[in-house]
């Protein structure tokens, strides 16, 4: 079973860059879909951006155009680059890996967007 951790959050400016990564201890090869997702205090968790296998991504609308999602299958890293980071993004962010039906998740990494 795949396992994974979150890393790359912190505070930041708006309109500043982080780049968050999700190490799988477990091959990704299997996953058809992995995704980053955040939750903010008091907010549901949504989904942010999600890969699937075959090459298809999906953003939410809000993070069009300044997030970009990406995976490294040699080294089991899923990416989320950050940029033009607004105090909105400030949230607890998760990784979340699609294999069969088990849906695996990570346990977070805080991005606070602040000045």
């Amino acid at each position: 079973q795949v396992q994974l951790m979150e890393s790359g959050g912190g505070l930041v400016q708006p309109g500043g860059s982080l780049r968050l990564s999700c190490a799988a201890s477990g091959s990704i090869r299997s996953a058809y879909a992995m995704g980053w997702y955040r939750q903010a205090a008091g907010h549901e968790r949504e989904m942010v951006a999600r890969l699937f296998d075959g090459g298809s991504i999906d953003y939410v609308d809000s993070v069009k155009g300044r997030f970009t999602i990406s995976r490294d299958i040699s080294k089991n890293i899923l990416y989320l680059q950050m940029n033009s980071l607004k105090p909105e993004d400030t949230a607890v962010y998760y990784c979340a890996a699609d294999v069969d039906t088990i849906r695996t998740w990570g346990r977070g990494t805080q991005v606070i967007v602040s000045s």
